[in-house]
């Protein structure tokens, strides 16, 4: 029994210790994409997480695959944001706005123009996750919208277009230093949103497939 134990813990160990490093790269890298852009050197990344460079090409052999994981992690994080408002029992605008500051935070308009330039956007991994999100962000809306608080001819492609261009500049244009007006610049847009509306739309509300066809 002693010995069926102990070899399990060898064997389970690595793994534990692999996914810490894959999750180290991935932060890193997010980081390093949003101050410095997508060409960043990987060796750089590699420093940042505090593991070797053949750490780095064993979980992503290419600069895509990472770029790739990184898009599929902050669209992940943004579905949890999403999750959480649909679980919270309160006012549902509130929801929705906390949705959208938090969302804010995962820097997405840093990693928008890498999404468009860099690799497949129609890679399996990428859709799955964009399609969570989409869903899950329209679910939170539709429920604003049906308690009255927000305002019916908004899409969840006005919300978003808005959260990323709001929230940061390009990456490597001196993003971090313009945090201190992205939460105070949401908040203005958000009173927009809110129902009854104070005046009409011009054209109609935006679908994130308008977006994508733009």
């Amino acid at each position: 029994m002693t010995t069926a134990t102990a070899v399990q813990r060898k064997v389970t160990r690595p793994r534990a210790d692999a996914l810490r490093n894959r999750e180290r790269i991935v932060t890193a890298a997010q980081e390093m994409f949003v101050e410095f852009g997508p060409d960043v050197p990987l060796d750089e990344i590699a420093r940042r997480a505090g593991v070797g460079n053949a750490t780095v090409y064993r979980n992503f052999p290419d600069r895509d695959a990472l770029v790739r994981e990184v898009v599929c992690s902050v669209m992940d994080h943004t579905s949890e944001a999403a999750e959480q408002g649909l679980a919270e029992t309160g006012d549902a605008f509130e929801a929705l706005e906390r949705f959208v500051h938090s969302a804010a935070d995962e820097r997405i308009s840093a990693l928008c123009p890498m999404v468009a330039t860099t690799f497949d956007q129609n890679h399996p991994d990428l859709v799955g996750a964009r399609e969570r999100v989409e869903r899950l962000v329209e679910e939170l809306m539709d429920r604003a919208k049906a308690a009255g608080r927000l305002r019916t001819d908004v899409g969840v492609g006005d919300l978003m277009v808005a959260v990323a261009q709001l929230s940061r500049p390009p990456a490597g244009t001196g993003c971090l230093s313009a945090d201190r007006f992205v939460h105070r610049h949401l908040q203005l847009f958000l009173d927009g949103l809110r129902a009854p509306a104070r005046s009409v739309l011009p054209g109609t509300a935006a679908t994130m497939e308008d977006l994508r066809q733009a």
